[in-house]
């Protein structure tokens, strides 16, 4: 089982930013946790500041390859239409996760453009997000098959 894990802009910096916001764990770390928790999957991790490098991993994701995908599109969660109309053309279970509870935070923060094409948003959850993100993905395969 292959679940594709792909993160946006400034999530290279987890363990720097506002640490009240988004926690001390590092994006290192948070995939760590993942392969720690699900030995049995074999994650594929893309962190990318640029939005054509995560709509080439979406549209890459449609080769049959990949069994789920868990996303925090960052910043691009509230603007990218782009990366939107990626995810709606693929066909396997896809979840949003957000460290922060983003309806806690400033107002534009709240809409998620991206989430509309996703199967389900989990969010302010910390680095947990990840794992219940993951849960969740393997919940709709088996709901699914």
């Amino acid at each position: 089982m292959k679940i594709l894990v792909l993160n946006g802009p400034n999530l290279n910096l987890l363990g720097e930013r506002d640490k009240n916001q988004y926690g001390a764990d590092t994006l290192k770390a948070i995939e760590n946790s993942l392969k720690e928790a699900y030995p049995e999957i074999d994650f594929i991790f893309l962190q990318s500041n640029h939005e054509g490098d995560l709509v080439e991993a979406i549209q890459s994701a449609r080769s049959g390859t990949i069994d789920g995908l868990v996303a925090n599109w960052g910043g691009f969660t509230h603007t990218s239409v782009a990366i939107h109309d990626a995810l709606e053309l693929l066909d396997i279970p896809k979840v949003e996760v957000h460290l922060s509870n983003i309806h806690a935070r400033e107002e534009f923060r709240e809409r998620s453009i991206t989430g509309k094409a996703m199967d389900g948003i989990i969010t302010g959850f910390g680095a947990n997000s990840y794992l219940l993100g993951v849960d969740a993905a393997l919940k709709l395969l088996k709901r699914k098959n």
